[in-house]
């Protein structure tokens, strides 16, 4: 994996103790407590003793990556957080790597995850909702220009700072796209994720975010999601048949606007051209 080296300050330190102890340093970063859970390791929040800046280390074990896909999915997600420079997606300042671990260096973001705050407020106002809906709008638009899709967009990867200015993560299901080629990876949250990819059809990528983004809007306004079922085959199918009900609140524009990007044909959902100029969103 060809990700930058450079020692911790503490020096060899036990396994443990390299990975997750409190108070030990990975470069001029002191470990603190442990604030999130990614797929291979815990995500700790450190701080720098003499400016007192904050930081969020994501601490992978190796040895919980040991298949070729997991390799790859590691070393995409590096790649598009150290190219893709946004104000709404999260900065990665540095990546250091030990014999047993890789800590990427990220910004802190101590507002968690919209989930979180969308299930603390029920669901979110219409006005605060637009400003995160166009928040995300402007990041994924900048992605997308840049030829990378996200293929896991979902409240738990959207992140808010301190001033509530939202930070999308985890591009570990990113990829490349072009208008000629097609992929037909199935990935991500079933949840948001499109008809076309729960299918196992091909697609050429945009597309399948906007769906996602249509969920996310839904999530908002709403405070649940549109398609949910225990039964993994009945969720399939309400997702495959676009099967869902707005509640009686929801305003016509935002109605709209949800129904032109949960549109279960991917060349009549709306495009990212459309939903930008979209007078719910404007």
């Amino acid at each position: 994996m060809s990700t930058a080296v450079s020692p911790t300050t503490t020096g060899q330190q036990p396994r443990a103790a390299e990975g997750v102890e409190v108070g030990k340093f990975v470069g001029r970063w002191r470990i603190e407590r442990t604030i999130g859970q990614g797929t291979y390791g815990k995500v700790r929040l450190a701080v720098d003793p003499v400016t007192a800046e904050k930081v969020a280390v994501k601490v992978i074990d190796k040895s919980q990556v040991q298949s070729s896909k997991q390799i790859a999915r590691l070393q995409r997600e590096i790649r598009f957080l150290r190219l893709l420079h946004h104000p709404h997606i999260v900065k990665v300042y540095d990546v250091n790597e030990t014999e047993q671990f890789i800590h990427i260096i990220m910004e802190y973001a101590p507002g968690g995850e919209l989930f979180d705050y969308i299930v603390a407020h029920k669901r979110v106002k219409e006005r605060e909702a637009r400003s995160f809906f166009r928040q995300v709008l402007s990041a994924v638009d900048y992605c997308h220009k840049n030829a990378v899709i996200h293929r896991d967009l979902k409240p738990e990867n959207l992140l808010l700072d301190e001033s509530k200015t939202i930070k999308i993560i985890d591009f570990g299901f990113g990829n490349n796209f072009t208008v000629e080629g097609l992929l037909d990876t199935f990935c991500g949250s079933p949840f948001y994720a499109a008809p076309e990819m729960i299918m196992g059809k091909k697609y050429e990528g945009p597309e399948v975010d906007m769906w996602s983004l249509g969920v996310i809007l839904f999530a908002l306004l709403c405070g649940h999601l549109p398609f949910d079922d225990d039964n993994m085959k009945e969720l399939y199918r309400k997702i495959a048949t676009g099967t869902y009900t707005c509640p009686d609140y929801l305003m016509t524009n935002a109605r709209h606007l949800i129904r032109r990007l949960i549109h279960v044909h991917p060349k009549e959902r709306a495009t990212l051209e459309e939903v930008l100029a979209h007078p719910w969103v404007n």
